[in-house]
């Protein structure tokens, strides 16, 4: 289990390392070809304590920070498991927020510990077709009916949907229309997924296809009152206390991402020989690896500051974004790099680095786009008006 003497960085770091070094390139490769969940990677982080690292001690977490989190599942995705192991067991980390921050201790006692002890999957049912980032404009409705409410509506780019038994979901107990602000009138619930009535349609993509991504069609789930996060039409800003954590993370798995890119291409640069030299001897192959390195610790630095500001409570908007969007930038050009480093055999899957690439994609569009990202920034940082 997860001991005291693994709340410093470097413990966390090392026992992270030597539970993913149990599972070799060759598993992570599989997976990305065949599909599958990577169980026995959940199970074993669940087994040592992990999936709970930021949840409260008193329902069997750990009660460590987001700076915690961030360390851990850089060194996840780091170890080569990239997002196919990031994104097995990324809503443990930040998902559940919402109820340690605003639901009753009996939600509390019923929902956090099956989840932290891993008995328990959980997606996270936000995202609509025709919304998008809009989440004001989501037209999943929840209508009550006696002491239940029966929701109906689209999810998209659900994932894990396919293994989960509980979702986290956002819909509209009150039109928009009837509302102050669109971004009033929407409800959190945490409810079983019951597949009676809600059809989950995987979608096939460009990559992480250990870690399935989904269409949810909700057609009269029927939600008890008892599964309500806090007060009804408080949904949008329950869930603001789970955004900055989740761009947090994803930077740092994005960092981790584009390490385990560029140290592959540097071991590749010093044992691949050509007209008699390494080479990584050569000036054209060193400086962009070197570049790729000052880039990722520079976002690895935006992360800790964004993590640290989380954990003391202070704003953090600026910094989560910005470690955001860098970071995914930096994993981008470092997988892209490895893939030239290595020539033609960085085509190959057999040496990674091309997964590498098409996983590094997922940072760069999620949770966020890029220029949604910057949007802020020049808003809120630099005082200019908003573009949309």
């Amino acid at each position: 289990m997860i001991a005291a003497g693994h709340s410093d960085h470097a413990g966390i770091r090392a026992a992270i390392e030597r539970l993913c070094a149990r599972f070799a390139d060759t598993y992570w490769l599989a997976h990305d070809r065949d599909g599958g969940f990577p169980e026995e990677f959940y199970r074993a982080i669940a087994a040592d304590g992990w999936l709970g690292i930021s949840m409260p001690e008193a329902y069997g977490g750990t009660g460590l920070g987001i700076s915690e989190a961030a360390v851990m599942m850089q060194a996840v995705a780091q170890s080569g498991a990239g997002f196919s192991g990031a994104s097995a067991i990324h809503i443990n980390i930040f998902g559940l927020n919402p109820v340690v921050v605003f639901g009753d201790e009996a939600q509390k006692q019923r929902w956090l510990p099956p989840m932290i002890c891993g008995d328990e999957k959980a997606c996270f049912a936000v995202t609509e077709p025709d919304a998008g980032l809009d989440t004001a404009h989501i037209k999943t409705k929840a209508v009550r009916e006696g002491d239940c409410y029966v929701v109906s509506g689209r999810k998209i780019w659900i994932s894990s949907a396919q293994v989960a038994h509980k979702m986290l979901l956002l819909a509209r107990t009150t039109p928009i229309e009837k509302v102050k602000k669109p971004t009033d009138g929407m409800s959190l619930f945490y409810t079983d997924l019951d597949r009676r009535v809600v059809e989950v349609r995987e979608i096939a993509k460009m990559g992480r296809k250990a870690v399935d991504s989904n269409m949810l069609f909700i057609d009269g789930l029927k939600v008890p009152e008892r599964d309500l996060i806090g007060k009804e039409g408080n949904g949008f800003s329950q869930l603001l206390h789970s955004l900055n954590p989740e761009r947090i993370l994803i930077a740092a798995e994005a960092v981790g991402l584009g390490y385990a890119a560029l140290y592959r291409a540097a071991r590749y640069a010093r044992e691949r020989m050509v007209f008699g030299r390494p080479i990584g001897q050569n000036q054209g192959i060193q400086h962009p690896l070197a570049q790729n390195w000052v880039e990722l610790k520079a976002a690895e630095l935006l992360v800790r500051e964004a993590a640290t500001l989380n954990d003391r409570g202070a704003p953090c908007g600026a910094e989560a974004n910005a470690a955001k969007y860098f970071a995914a930038e930096a994993a981008f050009r470092a997988a892209e790099q490895a893939i030239m480093t290595h020539g033609g055999y960085g085509y190959a899957q057999e040496y990674h680095v091309e997964r590498y690439l098409r996983e590094a994609q997922i940072a760069r569009l999620a949770p966020v786009t890029p220029q949604l990202a910057l949007c802020y920034i020049a808003e809120r940082v630099l005082g200019l008006p908003k573009s949309y």
